[in-house]
């Protein structure tokens, strides 16, 4: 049974679609809970698998969540290991910087639909090959990444255009939000620290309208979740395969 460490820094900030899927297939799920034990050092030393979460401080936030300089140090270990990783949102940010690519804000905050569109590497990829050339996928972040040297650009978009990449065969980054529900969508809406952020944009970026286009874009959101996610757990096949004897 595959064991998979997962990193999260909010209680909103969850699994969500992609739970039913590792549970269905009978990993187990060790969640680090960095927002309550920020001195937490786990090691991945009995894992076969991280995932890192999203969440709303910045990466090079260290001094107040000196959990974020471990994380990208568990990264790199990780890698070492060549076990499968996932960074989501805050999470692909991380990768990206302990891989040294650059942390930035990005020109404008991406929150509710947007349109994503697949590269010609993406197409080819083995798990991103699902999605068609441009997909409406949710977002919410303020910040981007550079695509660290050595990695492969999978995911573009017009106003932030580094979506996703992937490093080597197994490390896997996705700005976007494949994992969310209608429901959790709307625990983010109503969430106090969204509300604020919400409000502080002063209208730019209006609710109603993320509520609106939610059940037009939910399906086929859950259909790429479902294929992405799954493509990612065939990668756990290769920890499989390594350790399986040869034939006589």
């Amino acid at each position: 049974m595959s064991k998979i460490l997962v990193c999260q820094h909010v209680p909103y900030e969850i699994l969500g679609t992609f739970d039913p899927l590792l549970r269905n297939k009978g990993f187990r799920i060790k969640f680090v809970n960095f927002g309550r034990f920020p001195a937490l050092q786990p090691s991945l030393e009995e894992y076969d698998g991280l995932i890192i979460l999203g969440g709303p401080m910045n990466v090079d936030q260290e001094d107040l969540f000196s959990h974020l300089k471990f994380e990208k140090q568990l990264i790199l270990d990780a890698i070492n290991k060549d076990i499968p990783v996932l960074g989501i949102c805050l999470g692909a940010q991380l990768i990206a910087s302990a891989l040294g690519g650059i942390v930035s804000k990005a020109k404008q905050k991406e929150i509710g639909w947007y349109p994503v569109h697949i590269t010609e590497a993406g197409k080819q990829d083995p798990v991103l090959r699902c999605f068609h050339n441009t997909e409406q996928i949710f977002q919410w972040h303020g910040d981007t990444f550079t695509v660290p040297t050595g990695a492969t650009l999978l995911a573009t978009a017009p106003t932030c255009h580094n979506q996703a990449f992937r490093y080597g065969d197994r490390v896997y980054a996705f700005q976007f939000h494949l994992e969310v529900d209608e429901p959790l969508i709307e625990r983010w809406l109503r969430v106090a620290p969204h509300r604020k952020e919400l409000k502080d944009l002063k209208g730019t970026i209006d609710p109603k309208i993320i509520r609106q286009s939610t059940p037009e874009n939910i399906d086929r959101l859950k259909e790429l979740s479902d294929e992405t996610f799954s493509a990612f757990i065939k990668l756990f096949d290769h920890k499989k395969n390594k350790n399986r004897l040869p034939s006589r």
